[in-house]
């Protein structure tokens, strides 16, 4: 199967696209945070955002009824039924030619999609998820409660497994040679399945929330969507940043944010012409190459992490039962970061490929047939223009670090004694401003 050149190249901007040069770019983002951080530390003096997650205006009692309805939920988890079924029509009978819908299903209207869907939503993927329907399914005919299994899964064991499987499915998509192939996708879907299944069969449904690579990326999303659950769980518009800063630390929360954060880097680096030139000419197979380049760059992004939160630990002498709290408590500052990224890098794909996949999904056998009337579409791209590309890229790039840069404050005011809130914030502004730098000059590395 030929991939579409359209599925890997993630981008159309490029530094010619920039409204001004890349270095005026990065010292004008650099300075943005500086003043940002200045500012919310003469006007933002007590901690605002809701952590407990607790506030919030209910919804239309109309509404919260239709969503917490039974009827709505099946609906919704026969949908994800549907689609995965129909997914798996090109996946298994499907044409291995660049004309199978499979792979821009998988990388670009799953990956890529889930997240202005989890944005807007919240954790979506959890009431579709097919794999967890199916082991409901099963539960219920077997007459079994689907949350308990054979063995309690242990809460020390949080969100790691999710790492692990996160990294499995970046590498994938970033890594894994014949990515796009039908056989390759098969192999990894179906270790997927297994891994998951088997470990719901084991732990009970709760296995889902602590292992799929999916929810995981939707929940951690879902926390900026404007319609979220107070702890009480009644349905309520929130203000997104309330609904980020109720992400509670969790073993392995560090991890799964890094692990998107770094692949996202990774993804602009792996394009560079320098990287492409070394790749090519160092005589390794590029799947060792690419292996090691995207663990680098996460641990990269993962040392940077932990000395920044460490230091910030330090001298704002944290008064936290345990100063090792410290990089799970600011870790929700880093999800917006992660989440600009994700939509600087691959806004142009969804728009462009996402186009060619629905029009590809009318026909997964290939048999000529028209069966959701998409076959005879065109992709657009009024939205894509190269300077209107670069623009959002900019935006959306600033905006997370500023966001991020705010929750980190908001979240000092709490752990650390307030005179010393803001000289513990400086680590973590260093490393707002050295992720800002890194992305950009990665992202225009071309």
């Amino acid at each position: 199967m030929t991939a579409a050149p359209t599925l890997l190249a993630h981008g159309v901007g490029g530094r010619q696209d920039l409204p001004i040069t890349l270095p005026q770019l990065v010292v004008a983002a650099a300075l943005t945070l500086v003043v940002t951080f200045v500012a919310l530390g003469l006007l933002w003096r007590e901690p605002r955002l809701d952590r407990d997650a607790t506030g919030g205006r209910p919804v239309p009692h109309r509404l919260a009824r239709l969503v917490d309805a039974p009827g709505f939920r099946w609906a919704l988890r026969g949908l994800g039924l549907l689609a995965a079924a129909w997914f798996c029509l090109g996946l298994v009978g499907g044409p291995d030619t660049a004309d199978n819908p499979t792979a821009g299903a998988l990388y670009v209207l799953l990956w890529v999609g889930l997240a202005p869907l989890s944005l807007l939503l919240g954790p979506i993927w959890r009431a579709v998820n097919p794999l967890r329907t199916v082991h409901l399914l099963v539960a219920l005919a077997a007459r079994r409660d689907p949350n308990r299994g054979l063995r309690e899964l242990p809460d020390s064991v949080g969100w790691w497994p999710a790492a692990a499987t996160l990294f499995g499915f970046v590498w994938l998509e970033l890594v894994a040679p014949d990515r796009a192939t039908l056989p390759v996708i098969t192999a990894w879907l179906t270790g997927y399945a297994m891994v998951l299944l088997a470990g719901a069969v084991l732990f009970g449904a709760g296995w889902f929330d602590h292992a799929d690579p999916f929810e995981a990326y939707s929940t951690l999303i879902g926390h900026l969507a404007p319609l979220g659950r107070a702890a009480d769980g009644v349905l309520v518009w929130r203000n997104p940043l309330d609904g980020i800063a109720g992400l509670r630390p969790r073993p392995g929360l560090v991890a799964v944010v890094i692990v998107l954060l770094g692949s996202t880097m990774y993804d602009s680096l792996s394009n560079a012409p320098g990287w492409l030139r070394f790749s090519q000419e160092n005589g390794l197979h590029p799947a060792v190459t690419g292996s090691a380049g995207l663990s680098l760059v996460i641990a990269a992004v993962a040392a940077a992490y932990l000395a920044a939160t460490g230091a910030a630990a330090r001298i704002g002498r944290a008064e936290a039962p345990d100063a090792r709290q410290v990089p799970g408590e600011i870790a929700h500052s880093i999800v917006p970061i992660a989440v600009g990224y994700v939509v600087a890098h691959y806004y142009s794909l969804l728009i462009l490929e996402g186009q060619r996949t629905v029009a590809l999904l009318s026909d997964p056998l290939g048999t000529g047939a028209n069966w959701l009337g998409t076959a005879g579409w065109e992709p657009r791209t009024a939205l894509i223009t190269p300077s209107g590309v670069a623009s959002v890229q900019i935006t959306v790039i600033i905006l997370g670090h500023l966001l991020g840069t705010l929750l980190a404050h908001d979240r000092a005011l709490y752990l650390f004694p307030r005179a010393r809130a803001v000289a513990g914030q400086l680590p973590l502004l260093a490393l707002m401003v050295a992720y800002t730098v890194a992305g950009l000059l990665l992202l225009y590395a071309g």
